[in-house]
């Protein structure tokens, strides 16, 4: 598998700064916002690797990566709650902090515990939704997390990942859910819509998706509150 990140060690003392949420979406991160919360959204790949790299040379008590994932194994429904025990890159992996996962385990007893498996290009179709799963055994997929955990675990940050299932490891993503994410972690709906009429038959499709992302919304809202004060970092 590659190269293995620095195991996870004994929780440290709260360093002094605020909880950074890091997110896809705006939406996840107004859900995530609150008093001793930063969010950084809208961003990926190297964008957002040097924007951490730039926020984490001020004071941070710790980084977790925060919002929706694509399911990819076939057990998760949506709305399902994942705390993630590290993330997989496609060559290293980079455990959570071990005091801030039993702390997120604690408060959110109903979520499943396991791998994340991060990378630049959303996971899409069905097949490459399970060789993901086989190469990495991850549970989800999201595009945030690997740089999250890569960037915190270099400036000796505190890391930890809370994930939502959106779409199952058995449905297809279509592709005008993928033009709908915004450069701005909005919904660019005029992208949406010229997808459709390139290709209307992909409406059911979108449609399904969207009462996917309903309940994905609803466990994220739900984790968040559970969560607490700093994500549980105190």
């Amino acid at each position: 598998m590659g190269d293995v990140g620095r195991a996870a060690a004994a929780p440290a003392p709260r360093r002094a700064g605020p909880t950074l949420v890091v997110a896809g979406m705006r939406f996840e991160a107004r859900i995530a916002a609150g008093p001793g919360i930063e969010t950084l959204y809208g961003l990926r790949a190297e964008a957002l690797a040097q924007a951490l790299r730039e926020r984490l040379a001020r004071p941070c008590a710790g980084v977790i990566s925060f919002g929706v994932a694509g399911g990819l194994a076939p057990a998760l429904l949506p709305g399902k709650v994942i705390v993630a025990t590290g993330i997989h890159d496609g060559a290293s992996f980079w455990p959570a902090d071990a005091g801030w996962l039993r702390a997120l385990s604690r408060a959110l007893p109903d979520a499943a515990a396991g791998t994340l498996a991060g990378g630049d290009d959303p996971v899409t179709a069905v097949a490459a939704k399970a060789a993901l799963h086989a190469a990495t055994g991850a549970l989800a997929a999201d595009m945030e997390s690997h740089i999250a955990a890569r960037i915190a675990h270099a400036h000796g940050v505190p890391f930890a990942a809370c994930r939502v299932v959106v779409d199952p490891a058995a449905r297809e993503v279509p592709p005008a859910a993928v033009a709908g994410m915004g450069a701005d972690g909005g919904t660019d709906i005029v992208a949406v819509l010229k997808s459709l009429l390139a290709a209307p038959g992909q409406l059911p499709d979108l449609l399904r998706l969207a009462r996917d992302a309903k309940l994905a919304r609803l466990g994220l809202e739900a984790a968040r509150r559970r969560a607490g004060a700093g994500f549980g970092l105190i």
